[in-house]
């Protein structure tokens, strides 16, 4: 959803405690937490307007999220 905020918690909250639990003991997972989040954040600037882009450019960060998210999440049911 457009401007939707879209951090891990929120996406997975049935994983709240395993999110938390690895991103305070798992170097990789919080590294890659960090930069889901700025892409994140990122997007939302963009959708809002305060940072201009081109739609390609949008859609290409929104892509590197969803690869971001499939990737945090093997690591969440995994551990």
């Amino acid at each position: 959803m457009f401007n939707e905020k879209h951090d891990l918690v929120h996406e997975f909250p049935e994983h709240t405690e395993t999110i938390v639990n690895l991103k305070s003991g798992n170097v990789s997972f919080a590294q890659l937490s960090d930069e889901y989040d700025k892409v994140d954040d990122e997007i939302r600037r963009i959708e809002t307007g305060i940072e201009n882009s081109s739609d390609e450019y949008l859609e290409e960060r929104k892509m590197l999220r969803v690869h971001l998210k499939d990737k945090l999440y093997q690591m969440i049911i995994n551990s």
